[in-house]
């Protein structure tokens, strides 16, 4: 199991000139499903994925990390597809599987030949609705899955901040606790949850499948009906309530003292995601702010504060506009040996006032853009990266074409927009800042203070 990546920052760059867009062609089927398929004839290949609308930001309190834990029982299989086959199925049939599990959606995908894509519909309808799920299958996944937590977090100072520092940051419940769950919730976990949530959220009007590859999209679809379209939709299918961050009216700061080798800083201002029903160009403005300060080794953060000033070894910006609620744009950064928390600080807030005070060269703008856009094209030359894109746009109820629209919208940003979006929202009054203070071994292992 894995993860998803934030984002791959790539500098060089990149013409525009020989970018297409993406042509897809789209299918509903009867029971609600969505089905998605790209045309990409390049190697005899196929990637097809399931996303379900569900992941961590859908769980109440107590039962945190259910969406991660039915990921990892999905593999346990199904009456017709034993846990012991799935893997020799796949690896006899030249192909592979994987999941992976976010906030704001789940999702499973196979990679296989081109005329083997039957052997993956087949799969994923039986075990949408026909997992089996037992009492021992799901004791032993739960101690995985505990032991994944404590190797990833419990054990890792960095993640432990992070997710100290997100419990801080969202005053709303979504965002505010982790994927993999906390530890008191993984334990207290039952199989009856597990059963609840499956049915609950796995059910094909909850559903989309994205296909790319070596296929013809009349032929997908075909496919598709034959496999899912005989599985009934869920008439009882939750809604989410929209969620909107309470006014920020001060800043938030969380220390947390565990042993590690050195300090850490991360810093996060609530800022807004892209919505279709209110487009604007701040998301992508505060996307262009992200690189402006640290995208590439020309970025302000690299030449500022780790080559000239030496106040920081490592210095990262990051924000994406996709996300289902409003989220954070992140600063994360460790102090040289010579520098100090405060002193980094106040480094990082001089740079951000800078944003601020002055309008960014149309030069270097235009060399941000052209480093955002090349990341993006180069990222569509991957099968599987082109449909994870379309899928976790369709997963938080944004179009697919949205990615047609990206380079666009990129573009139109100026550079008095830099300075009004930074001026918005990268204030004070915004922000948490969670600090890591090592201590040493045996004393007191979390101390936090709002």
């Amino acid at each position: 199991m894995r993860f998803l990546n934030l984002c791959l920052l790539i500098s060089l760059f990149f013409s525009t000139a020989a970018y297409a867009d993406i042509d897809a062609k789209t299918y509903t089927l009867k029971n609600g499903l969505q089905l998605i398929v790209v045309e990409d004839h390049r190697a005899p290949i196929v990637v097809s994925q399931v996303w379900y609308r569900v992941g961590s930001a859908y769980e109440p309190p107590g039962i945190s990390g259910i969406s991660h834990m039915l990921e990892h029982m999905m593999f346990k299989g199904t009456k017709r597809f034993p846990k012991e086959s799935l893997t020799k199925l796949f690896a006899e049939n030249g192909g592979d599987q994987n999941a992976a599990t976010s906030q704001d959606f789940t999702y499973y995908y196979q990679s296989l030949p081109a005329d083997k894509l039957a052997l993956s519909f087949e799969l994923e309808a039986d075990r949408m609705r026909n997992l089996v799920l037992t009492e021992s299958d799901f004791a032993t996944e739960n101690q995985v899955v505990q032991e994944e937590r404590r190797l990833r977090t419990d054990d890792n100072p960095q993640a432990a901040l992070f997710e100290r520092f997100n419990a801080s940051a969202h005053l709303t419940p979504p965002y505010q606790h982790p994927t993999v769950g906390w530890m008191n919730d993984i334990q207290q976990l039952t199989l009856s949850d597990l059963k609840k949530w499956y049915e609950q959220w796995y059910a094909p009007n909850n559903a989309a499948i994205v296909v790319v590859g070596d296929v013809k999209p009349e032929a997908v679809y075909q496919l598709a009906k034959r496999y899912f379209e005989p599985i009934p939709a869920n008439p009882h299918l939750p809604q989410l309530k929209k969620q909107i961050e309470p006014p920020s009216i001060g800043q938030r700061t969380i220390e947390v003292n565990v042993p590690a080798k050195v300090p850490f800083l991360v810093m996060g201002y609530n800022v807004p995601q892209w919505r279709l029903s209110e487009p604007s160009q701040d998301p992508y403005a505060l996307l262009l702010i992200s690189g402006i300060l640290s995208q590439g080794n020309s970025a302000r953060f690299q030449q500022d504060l780790v080559r000239k000033k030496q106040m920081a070894s490592d210095i990262g910006a990051s924000y994406s506009p996709y996300t289902l609620f409003p989220d954070l744009f992140f600063i994360a950064a460790t102090p040289s040996q010579k520098t100090t928390i405060k002193g980094l600080v106040h480094a990082i807030n001089e740079e951000i006032l800078r944003l601020q005070r002055e309008l960014v060269s149309k030069t270097e703008l235009d060399k941000v853009k052209n480093q955002v856009i090349a990341d993006n094209i180069f990222s569509q030359d991957s099968m599987e990266a082109k449909a994870s894109q379309i899928g976790a746009l369709v997963s938080i109820g944004l179009p697919w074409q949205t990615i047609n629209t990206y380079i666009q919208d990129i573009q139109l940003v100026t550079p008095e927009q830099i300075q009004a979006a930074a001026r918005q929202y990268l204030t004070t009054h915004r922000r948490t800042m969670a600090i890591l203070k090592p201590v040493q071994e045996g004393s007191e292992n979390v101390h936090s203070k709002k």
